[in-house]
């Protein structure tokens, strides 16, 4: 294994510098490979929820203030409330290089390293650690007739890899095709867009697990609460939602 990474990272340098690539933040170098789309100095700056960090307990929006350990899970924002999952996380704000990555990956299915190793590191801690299997937020046949492929589940199967969780990208189907620009909504008109949007086949393979819903930003959250709500109907323990980024 340490060989095996030594000859990525000697590979990952080579290619750097035989196809050197400008940061799409501020046009400067990216150092290497592992980091996307953007260079270090631009992920430095970007705002990454860190453990220590206190946040709303159920949605994960950061609160920006000091709260004891012991007192963190009573932590609410009060507007997820309603929300039907568990828990909702995310690897940081959606800015710079998040923002980027996320961009990029609607273009092109690849997760880079420090994606893949930031979401691992959230999925480790509480209360997410407790989950059993993985499943992306799917795309609707059309949608994904016209991109070619769904990236929550390119960042899943990422996921997968690394945790060593089973993967199910088949239970959890979209049946409506909701509008594909949905800025300006307020979050009720986003949560009426989803509503009854989501089904799922294949109970059995949902029935008493903990799942790790993926997807690529959290938004208002109406998108991972209509998916919670019918896999915790098909018989899920629990839903825990995990992103590359979220909004404040």
């Amino acid at each position: 294994m340490i060989l095996t990474d030594k000859i990525r990272a000697l590979s990952d340098a080579l290619l750097t510098l035989a196809y050197p690539q400008a940061c799409v933040i501020c046009q400067q170098s990216v150092e290497c490979r592992e980091l996307g789309v953007a260079c270090q100095d631009c992920w430095a700056t970007t705002h990454l929820i860190l453990a220590d960090e206190t946040l709303c307990w159920k949605c994960g929006v950061p609160s920006f203030g000091k709260v004891e350990l012991c007192k963190r899970p009573q932590v609410r924002c009060g507007r997820c409330d309603q929300f039907t999952f568990t828990v909702a996380r995310a690897c940081g704000l959606y800015e710079k290089a998040l923002r980027e990555t996320v961009l990029s990956l609607k273009q092109q299915p690849r997760v880079p390293k420090r994606v893949v190793e930031l979401l691992a590191s959230v999925a480790s801690q509480n209360p997410l650690k407790s989950s059993t299997s993985i499943i992306p937020v799917p795309l609707h046949p059309e949608r994904y007739k016209a991109r070619g492929f769904n990236q929550a589940s390119i960042i899943a199967r990422s996921l997968s890899r690394q945790l060593r969780l089973p993967l199910n990208e088949v239970s959890l189907i979209r049946t409506s095709h909701t509008p594909r620009y949905r800025a300006g909504l307020d979050a009720k008109g986003r949560s009426d867009t989803v509503a009854k949007a989501f089904e799922t086949i294949h109970p059995g393979l949902i029935r008493a697990e903990r799942i790790l819903l993926v997807d690529d930003v959290l938004t208002t959250g109406a998108t991972a609460a209509s998916c919670s709500t019918v896999l915790i109907e098909a018989g899920a323990e629990m839903v825990s939602v995990l992103t590359i980024a979220r909004t404040p």
